[in-house]
């Protein structure tokens, strides 16, 4: 596959942040001492034992957290201790959290492995297949700053075609040379940052080739972060008319957003990420510009995601809940922002995502799709942190900030 971006993932924090609720966030040392008494958990570092990254092999080689200034620096993935701590597997999904997960896609549709055959496109019917949520993936090998892990196994969609699939996934912690060319922004001396990419390959294990008419799968990776009530998501998107490029968002997958939540610009769209209000929107890859980020104000964190996206590849899976027109008129990235189901009820998280996905995948037996997904973050003055929003996002911080009013 051809490879034109990569993703990046900046997070840019204070010490003294406080995410939603107002409580102290958790240091990069708390949150593995916590992992470790439930988890194996793989530690990647560099030199100094700043930059580090945690891994979890249980759950498919997850990233689950990182940080820039070691065991006392700030945790910059959202961990869901509660269900961790409980040691319980839930029906439908477990949300273990982190900040890169393995999935595969699509979720809905004719197509779909996260319905069985017959099944109805609602939440009762819905189920995370266990491959990718609870069964862990193999460590075929580690290094200080690298692991490669790998699995095997064979998924049924909707339709009733069975795939069989080989996933090699490797995540590397990158140095800091590295991270600053990819965001093509010059060194800042006042910038601390850790850097990683997830590399994720699926072969087809099977003796039958993958047909559109069967069904194809995708590699789809999600990242967990941390809701903030001044964190607002950012999409530069293509601008132009829809009659060529399609729709500038979709963002009726649990229903209309308000507008006080969700504002669509030519060139921008801007989505609340509070953890207050379930909703979810997404880009088709005509649209999208392999970019997507989020700023929480309150806190001077930044996060952008860049992610390979192959040139003039249209054929993406369709994950909406239904029976569909064309199941391959799906999105390249996808954002959602946790919230309460119903009133009164309790929200997964809360938490926000922010999502890549690869084309659809037509291979032949033996043959193999590959998408990486890298994740930087950084720590340093407002000033700096605006030069890089600017260059990945094309847009300021006092832009983003201006977005929404803020009760």
């Amino acid at each position: 596959m051809k490879r034109t971006h990569i993703t990046l993932t900046l997070v840019f924090l204070v010490s003294s942040v406080s995410f939603h609720t107002g409580v102290r966030a958790a240091t990069f040392g708390e949150d593995t001492a916590f992992l470790k008494q439930y988890v194996d958990l793989i530690v990647l570092s560099d030199s100094q034992g700043e930059a580090q990254v945690a891994l979890v092999p249980a759950w498919q080689g997850r990233v689950m957290t990182s940080t820039a200034g070691g065991d006392a620096g700030l945790s910059f993935g959202w961990v869901n201790r509660e269900l961790i701590a409980s040691q319980k597997i839930l029906p439908h999904i477990n949300v273990f959290g982190g900040e890169d997960r393995f999935w595969l896609g699509p979720e809905g549709g004719q197509f779909s492995i996260f319905f069985a055959q017959g099944a109805r496109f609602e939440l009762a019917d819905w189920q995370t297949p266990a491959v990718i949520d609870t069964l862990p993936f193999q460590v075929v090998r580690t290094a200080r700053d690298s692991a490669v892990f790998a699995n095997r196994f064979s998924l049924t969609n909707y339709s009733g075609t069975t795939l069989d699939v080989a996933v090699q996934r490797e995540v590397r912690l990158l140095n800091a040379d590295t991270a600053w060319k990819q965001l093509g922004v010059e060194p800042a001396e006042t910038v601390r940052l850790v850097a990683f990419e997830s590399d994720n390959q699926i072969t087809n294990a099977g003796q039958h080739r993958w047909e559109k008419e069967t069904g194809l799968l995708s590699i789809w990776i999600l990242g967990m972060f941390n809701p903030a009530p001044s964190a607002t998501i950012v999409v530069p998107i293509n601008a132009g008319p829809e009659s060529e490029l399609g729709a500038k968002v979709t963002s009726d997958y649990f229903g209309q957003i308000p507008p006080d939540r969700l504002v669509v610009n030519d060139h921008v769209i801007f989505f609340a990420a509070d953890g207050e209000y379930r909703s979810k929107i997404g880009v088709n890859p005509r649209r999208s510009k392999a970019v997507l980020g989020s700023y929480d104000s309150d806190n001077q964190v930044l996060t952008v995601v860049q992610f390979t996206q192959p040139d003039g590849v249209t054929d993406y899976v369709n994950s909406l809940w239904k029976l569909q027109d064309d199941p391959y008129a799906g999105d390249a990235s996808n954002a959602y922002n946790d919230g309460p189901p119903a009133p009164g009820a309790k929200p997964m998280g809360p938490f926000f995502e922010l999502e890549s996905s690869s084309p659809a995948a037509a291979l032949a037996p033996g043959k193999s799709l590959s998408h990486v997904h890298r994740t930087i973050h950084l720590t340093g003055p407002e000033a700096a942190l605006d030069a890089v929003a600017l260059k990945t996002l094309g847009v300021s911080l006092a832009e983003i900030r201006g977005a929404f009013e803020r009760k």
